[in-house]
């Protein structure tokens, strides 16, 4: 009877348990666990994105703080913004609004 012996086959640093259970664990941790490379590359990601957003929306409130400022404390900054925001005027003013194509997209938009 002829006996066909695999470990011969197998090369010896497979054959070492200890390699062998090192390398399941590893590649159990970078693919099949909950916290995979590949869910850890979104989630950076997405962490990165999240970042950007914060620092814009820190420099947006700081303008907007400083803005209200200027309305708070100046009466021509004031009326100003009521102009150009709220098209208001004076009684014996007339008012012409100079409508851009951009605006006309915005307007068409909100109507639609």
């Amino acid at each position: 009877m002829i006996r066909f012996n695999f470990s011969n086959k197998i090369s010896p640093v497979l054959r070492n348990k200890y390699l062998l259970t090192i390398i399941i664990f590893i590649i159990w941790l970078l693919f099949l666990d909950s916290n995979n490379i590949i869910s850890r590359y979104k989630e950076l990601k997405n962490l990165n994105r999240l970042r950007s957003e914060h620092e814009y929306y820190i420099k947006k409130i700081a303008d907007d703080k400083r803005k209200l400022h200027e309305l708070k404390t100046d009466n021509q900054n004031l009326e100003k913004f009521a102009r150009e925001q709220y098209r208001m005027k004076r009684p014996d003013e007339d008012l012409y609004i100079i409508v851009t194509t951009q605006e006309d997209r915005k307007i068409k938009r909100k109507n639609n």
